[in-house]
């Protein structure tokens, strides 16, 4: 798409799509792609059993990793795309799960400080782009990939995550933004989908 070397990065609520775009983008354009810890994430499956008891632990996971993900693409020389950024763990996930009483305020402003800290040293994506998605969608979608620790999140819990997806990126001034509405794109399966949304991302980083 570009000779240059290139950040995107793809956000969105749990399943919005934001792996299956980043390893379509990647094959399509020779960017690396970096999907988010999930398999090997050691808390998630006792997070969503019980979050006020893991909500911390997992929240400091997730930004350790993402921190070095994030440091890694901004000082290497290859283009990549990235499955979530790590202002999306602190500015939705840790806020929501302190403001639902699921994390502690001492356990959360001990957070904020820290992901404050760090990512003074990150330089936003070229590009971000927002997989926004109707509740419909999100659920079929988390349904259909069959996560066993997946299937126990309530429509509630989505309601919330998505009321502070549309809170921050309406507010983000990092860098340039797409925002995709992907209720009626199945750029998985149809070609025309996923040509249309190729050249969004073309003209977003021109």
């Amino acid at each position: 798409m570009t000779p240059k070397k290139v950040f995107v990065a793809v956000a969105g609520n749990i399943g919005s799509g934001k792996s299956s775009l980043t390893r379509l983008l990647s094959s399509a354009n020779g960017w690396t792609p970096m999907y988010e810890s999930v398999e090997d994430n050691p808390y998630l499956s006792d997070f969503y059993k019980d979050m006020r008891r893991w909500s911390f632990q997992l929240q400091v996971y997730f930004l350790s990793n993402r921190f070095r993900s994030h440091k890694s693409i901004t000082e290497g020389s290859r283009s990549v795309v990235l499955d979530r950024v790590i202002y999306e763990d602190a500015e939705i996930f840790a806020r929501n799960l302190f403001e639902i009483g699921n994390m502690e305020e001492r356990d959360y402003n001990n957070y904020v400080a820290l992901y404050n800290v760090m990512t003074e040293y990150l330089h936003p994506p070229d590009l971000l782009i927002y997989l926004r998605a109707s509740m419909t969608t999100l659920l079929r979608q988390i349904s259909l990939r069959g996560r066993d620790f997946e299937q126990s999140i309530s429509r509630e819990y989505l309601e919330q995550l998505n009321r502070h997806y549309e809170r921050w990126i309406s507010h983000y001034t990092k860098g340039k933004v797409l925002i995709i509405e992907s209720d009626n794109l199945d750029y998985v399966n149809r070609k025309e989908d996923l040509d249309r949304v190729m050249a969004m991302v073309k003209e977003g980083l021109q």
